[in-house]
């Protein structure tokens, strides 16, 4: 039974290497990034809660008195 010949398995695995490097390089190539990326200005916004205008309390059952 012949033996499987892996002398060019090498340059095989070599060529592949590059050539999938060079394949992802041409894609990420091809995309523009910005070049000074500034930070998103978020404006706040606020909700109108019929609490926000009265005090309000609320009473936990463990602050009650013990009777």
């Amino acid at each position: 039974m012949p033996q499987l010949d892996t002398s060019t398995w090498l340059v095989t695995i070599i060529a592949m290497i590059l050539t999938l490097f060079a394949l992802i390089q041409l894609k990420f190539h091809k995309y523009s990034y910005p070049l000074s990326p500034a930070p998103k200005t978020l404006k706040p916004t606020s909700f109108p809660s019929p609490w926000e205008t009265k005090w309000t309390k609320i009473y936990s059952p463990l602050l009650l008195p013990q009777q």
